[in-house]
C-alpha cells in the first residue's frame, strides 16, 4: 500500500470547503428565515444555496490566504501537501463567492447589499485572522451576516428579534473561534471565551416569553449541556482535545439556531435535529477546522 498516496481531488475540495460545517449554515438560514416571518419556501432554498456557496468561498480563500503559514506550520493542509495548487484554490474561492452573490442578486437591493457586506467580512477575516487576537469578532460578524441576508429575503425582513438572536449567535461563534486559536499550539486553553458561548441562552431568557418561554428554557439546557460537555474534553493536560472541542461546538451552532426558534410550531423543526446529526457524522470524515 502506498502510504504517501495523495487524497482524491473530491476529498481535497471537501476538506478545503469544511463541508462538515454546512449543516450549520443551513440551520442559520432557516432560523433567520422563520424569525423574519417566513415566506416563499423557494426563496429560502435559493438563499440557503447562495449562502452555502459564500461559505464555501470563504473557506477556500482561508486556505489561499494562509498558504504561507501552512507551509511552515500545517504541512498536511491541501496546498502545502501538494494536493492542489494555490492558484487553483484562489480560483475556486473567488468562483464560489461570485456565484453566491449572484444567487441573491435578484432578491432585491437590501439582500444584495447585505450579501456584499458579508463578503467584505469574510475577506476581512481571512486577511487579519493571523494578525490580531480580535479576529474572532469578525468571524462572529460573518455569522451575523448570514442571519441578516437570510432574514432580509423573508416576509417581514430584518427585525429586532433577528438582530438580537443574530448577535447571540455571533457571540457564540466568536467564543469558539477564540478557543480554536489554541488548537494547533497544543497548550492549555483559556476558558474566558466560554462566557461568549452563553450569549444565546442569555438572549433567549431576555427575549423569549409567552408560549416561547418554556421551549426556550428546555433548549437552553440542551445548548448549555452540549457546550459544557464539549469544553470538558479540553480540560486535560496539554489541551490535546481542543480540536475535538471546537468541532463539537461548531456542530452546536445548529442547537443555537434551534434555541433561537424554540417556540416555532412546525414539523420542519425536526430538520435541526437531522442537521445536527449530519454535522457530527460528516466530522468523522471531513475535519470541521
Amino acid at each position: 500500500m502506498n502510504l504517501n498516496r495523495r487524497p482524491s481531488k473530491l476529498r481535497t475540495l471537501l476538506v478545503l470547503g469544511r463541508v462538515s460545517n454546512l449543516p450549520s449554515v443551513w440551520s442559520d438560514c432557516l432560523a433567520a428565515w422563520w424569525l423574519g416571518g417566513g415566506g416563499n419556501s423557494w426563496i429560502l432554498v435559493c438563499v440557503t444555496v447562495s449562502l452555502s456557496l459564500l461559505y464555501e468561498g470563504g473557506m477556500f480563500l482561508n486556505d489561499a490566504f494562509d498558504a504561507g503559514f501552512d507551509r511552515n506550520h500545517r504541512r498536511t493542509r491541501p496546498i502545502p501537501s501538494g494536493a492542489i495548487s494555490e492558484m487553483e484554490v484562489w480560483r475556486w474561492g473567488i468562483g464560489w463567492m461570485v456565484l453566491g452573490v449572484a444567487g441573491v442578486a435578484w432578491l432585491g437591493a437590501k439582500t444584495l447589499v447585505l450579501a456584499l457586506l458579508l463578503c467584505a467580512c469574510v475577506l476581512a477575516y481571512n486577511v487579519i485572522h493571523k494578525l490580531t487576537p480580535v479576529a474572532p469578532l469578525v468571524m462572529g460578524a460573518c455569522r451575523l451576516g448570514v442571519y441578516l441576508v437570510a432574514a432580509s429575503a423573508s416576509a417581514n425582513g430584518v427585525g429586532g428579534e433577528v438582530i438580537w438572536k443574530g448577535l447571540a449567535l455571533a457571540a457564540y461563534v466568536a467564543g469558539l473561534s477564540w478557543l480554536a486559536r489554541k488548537e494547533s499550539a497544543r497548550v492549555k486553553i483559556n476558558y474566558w471565551p466560554c462566557i461568549f458561548l452563553a450569549a444565546p441562552i442569555f438572549i433567549a431568557g431576555c427575549v423569549d416569553n409567552g408560549s416561547w418561554a418554556a421551549p426556550a428554557r428546555a433548549f437552553s439546557v440542551v445548548v448549555a449541556g452540549w457546550a459544557i460537555w464539549a469544553i470538558s474534553r479540553s480540560a486535560g493536560r496539554g489541551g490535546a482535545n481542543v480540536g475535538f472541542t471546537v468541532s463539537r461546538l461548531l456542530a452546536g451552532i445548529v442547537l443555537v439556531d434551534l434555541l433561537a426558534v424554540a417556540g416555532v410550531a412546525s414539523p420542519w423543526v425536526g430538520l435541526f435535529g437531522a442537521w445536527f446529526v449530519l454535522a457530527l457524522l460528516l466530522q468523522r470524515f471531513i475535519p470541521a477546522t
